[in-house]
């Protein structure tokens, strides 16, 4: 009896061995599988999302899949924040068309990026950053500044006065308040740093000590101050107005560090490179860490190092990439996703500033990471409407309901990241 006891208990624990070393086997050989695509297949993918996700008669993004038109913030139209970044990454196509001298590709999204623009504009109050109201206005300062960092980027690209000076005067919005909504502006001139909202939205007060600065008002303003100054008129005489239009480059470059050494003392771990959240006045910085946070303070720090050349600020890049890449993504060895509004576009904020430091400061290291993430995202899409879900190592069912957030980080990816050949 004894015997056959021991026999069944060998059988057991050879069979419960056996079964995980496959499953071990089976994860580790899927950890290294090699992914490959082609440009055809970037432009594949970036139509599919757009075909899914683009309304095509306004020419702004919807929430989701399920809805037929973009009305609104509470009718099917993506957030106000986010469509920017959706802008960017038709730039990024207009870029990536030229790059491959594909004409007939520039002509289309150079229309597409216009078109963007133009029904963005008409949906949101015609660019007037003093309408603050909740639905098509301008309600939270980072909603504006992550347009300023586009507009400023649409200029560099096309050489459209009015971005430069939409990009401008949003600029100047933020920093200084408007007299007409009745806020002072995100710049805490007492004690450094931007704070996220005017309180209350509406009839607004000034911002007290405690309220919060987050780290996703202070680095995009870094980048936006950058990338303006990057591209203003050389020789500008410094305005005297209260609510000035525009700065000088010297202006937004010393602007740019101020908000970035604020940042760097309350919001960076430096030792391990993670980005908090937030912090409220004098409190404990809120020790979150998300990949768009992670990802305008890269973009911040590569600007900052290319404007001076002073190496700090590349080190902070690597510091807080390697964190990313290393700690936040660890669990998969892909971008994370977050579960939550409008958090998938997170990746697509990553994208383009990671791409920033691989290719402007030749930092390699981080493709294979990167080419995985998308040979994941492109093997678990929905193969019917060429649309890739934001947790990508999980299948996306055909025809499921897709939010634009979650399906623009692949694209985002691909056109940054293209074929190899």
């Amino acid at each position: 009896m004894k015997s056959n006891l021991f026999l069944v208990v060998n059988l057991l624990l050879v069979l419960f061995t056996s079964s995980v070393v496959c499953r071990a086997e089976g994860l580790d050989s899927l950890s290294k599988k090699s992914f490959t695509y082609t440009n055809e297949d970037v432009w594949t993918i970036y139509e599919g999302f757009n075909n899914t996700l683009l309304d095509t008669d306004k020419y702004i993004y919807k929430t989701n899949s399920s809805f037929l038109s973009a009305k609104d913030r509470f009718n099917g139209a993506a957030a106000i924040w986010c469509q920017p970044i959706y802008w960017d990454m038709a730039m990024n196509a207009y870029k990536l068309a030229k790059r491959l001298k594909s004409k007939d590709k520039q002509a289309t999204y150079k229309r597409l990026c216009t078109k963007i623009f133009e029904g963005n504009k008409a949906q949101y109050a015609n660019f007037n950053f003093d309408d603050n109201n909740e639905n098509t206005g301008w309600f939270i300062y980072d909603d504006i500044m992550w347009w300023t960092i586009s507009l400023a980027r649409g200029y560099e690209l096309f050489k459209v006065d009015e971005y430069l000076t939409l990009s401008e005067l949003s600029f100047s919005r933020v920093w200084y308040g408007s007299p007409k909504v009745g806020d002072t502006g995100s710049y805490d001139k007492e004690n450094g740093g931007m704070f996220w909202q005017w309180q209350p939205i509406q009839n607004p007060k000034p911002n007290k000590p405690s309220d919060g600065k987050m780290a996703c008002i202070n680095f995009p303003t870094v980048v936006a101050a950058l990338t303006l100054y990057n591209n203003v008129p050389r020789k500008r005489k410094e305005s005297t107005d209260e609510y000035p239009k525009y700065q000088t480059r010297e202006q937004y470059l010393a602007k740019g560090k101020e908000i970035y050494e604020w940042g760097v003392e309350n919001l960076l771990d430096k030792q391990t490179g993670q980005i908090a959240d937030s912090r409220h006045g004098n409190g404990r910085p809120a020790w979150t860490a998300h990949v768009y946070n992670q990802a305008t303070f890269i973009g911040a720090s590569v600007l900052l190092y290319k404007a001076t050349g002073e190496k700090k600020y590349l080190n902070n890049a690597i510091l807080a990439t390697d964190y990313t890449v290393n700690v936040m993504s660890a669990k998969h060895n892909l971008l994370p996703f977050e579960n939550g509004i409008e958090q998938g576009i997170y990746t697509a904020i990553f994208a383009q500033y990671v791409a920033m430091l691989i290719y402007d400061c030749k930092q390699t290291q981080y493709l294979p990471f990167l080419k995985r993430t998308i040979g994941y995202g492109l093997e678990n899409r929905d193969k019917s409407r060429n649309v890739c879900s934001g947790e990508y190592e999980k299948v996306l069912p055909a025809g499921s309901t897709i939010d634009s957030y979650s399906a623009s980080g692949i694209p985002a990816l691909m056109l940054l990241f293209p074929a190899d050949k």
